[in-house]
């Protein structure tokens, strides 16, 4: 056997230095933001923990909206930089209470950063994005907003709202690679993290990571892995091509046909709709049903569902239409693996019902 054949995924070119700023543009227009765009080479939880831990100080108030596990770790990085932080928890698998934020931050007039998740996907909730940043955006407050889960599935104007910090990944809704990530950064933002004593010579600095735009925009800092680039450079291709808006309405249409078909199944759906996130339906799984059992009677059938991440959440299962899933064949067929997984464990679900409503939904 040779070794010193080319291999694509081995022997990849270097990625050409002029190219990361394009990229870095590229996103700003997925953001509609003029707001300084870093890269971040790693996945999206490193870049959301390189956002707490430049800006936490000692004495710097934060309020920490927790919808699932991922907002308790970012009080948890604020909190070991110092901050002193609020962490304002919502019913368990729920969205956050508008009227909980306002009324804490009215008794807390010195915050000065607000953190949360636009949509999760671990519950399948999505939180009032537009109106807890405009009553931060009121108060000056610096807002931080994962967006994750929600970037390409959910309208996300991050100038029209005010985000200082946005973070997303490319894996989902843009169904790009899941080893990069990227964040807008307002002046606002960067006034904050510019403060003494932040964290230096650090992946999770962001003032090591503003050196590549304080320069010319060529080479990253660090050591590139031009394989990742080339692949969000195509998956970003993939989005032009198909036009934002487009994407957007594709997977509003995928979580609409989702639970449509679940509610003629028979099924109940978790959340409302306009508070449900565009990636992943939730279902409540019947009482007397094991999800364990549920979920093991429906992998056969080799679908997109899965259960439940974080409290609440326990007897939840999740259907995916994320990214390239976001259409009809899958949907139909997570819909009708949900329905004779029910019927596997002896619970009616009307599967004919449920594929003529999802069938409904793409008519048009």
């Amino acid at each position: 056997m040779t070794f010193d054949r080319w291999n694509p995924l081995n022997d990849t070119p270097v990625f050409p230095a002029r190219r990361y700023a394009s990229i870095a543009d590229r996103i700003g227009k997925v953001l509609h933001t003029r707001n300084d765009v870093l890269l971040i080479q790693a996945e999206a939880v490193v870049a959301l923990e390189a956002v707490a831990t430049s800006l936490a100080r000692p004495g710097l108030r934060t309020l920490n909206i927790v919808t699932s596990p991922y907002g308790l770790w970012f009080g948890g990085w604020l909190r070991r930089g110092g901050a002193e932080v609020i962490d304002l928890a919502a019913e368990p698998a729920h969205p956050i209470a508008l009227a909980t934020v306002e009324a804490t931050l009215r008794a807390n007039p010195d915050i000065a950063v607000l953190s949360l998740v636009h949509a999760e996907s671990a519950s399948g909730i999505l939180n009032p994005l537009k109106e807890i940043v405009a009553l931060a955006r009121a108060r000056g407050i610096v807002t931080v907003v994962d967006a994750v889960a929600s970037v390409g599935g959910h309208a996300l104007d991050v100038d029209e709202l005010g985000i200082d910090i946005a973070v997303i990944g490319p894996q989902k809704s843009l169904a790009g690679p899941a080893g990069l990530s990227a964040l807008s950064v307002s002046p606002a933002a960067w006034e904050l993290i510019s403060q003494e004593n932040g964290p230096r010579d650090s992946i999770l600095s962001l003032l090591d990571q503003k050196t590549w735009l304080d320069g010319d925009r060529g080479a990253l800092p660090g050591t590139t892995a031009p394989l990742e680039f080339f692949a969000l450079e195509a998956a970003l291709d993939r989005v032009e091509a198909e036009g934002l808006g487009a994407l957007v309405a594709r997977h509003e249409r995928a979580a609409r046909a989702t639970r449509t078909g679940l509610t003629a199944l028979g099924a109940e759906p978790w959340t409302q709709q306009q508070k449900a996130s565009h990636l992943v339906t939730t279902a409540v799984v019947p009482r007397a049903a094991d999800p364990k059992a549920l979920l093991a009677a429906a992998a056969p059938l080799g679908m997109e569902l899965s259960s439940g991440v974080g409290p609440g959440a326990e007897r939840l299962v999740r259907l995916n239409h994320t990214g390239l899933r976001a259409r009809f064949d899958i949907v139909l067929g997570n819909v009708a693996a949900y329905g004779m997984a029910l019927g596997k464990l002896g619970f009616p679900a009307d599967i004919a019902a449920a594929a003529d409503a999802v069938a409904s939904i793409y008519a048009d």
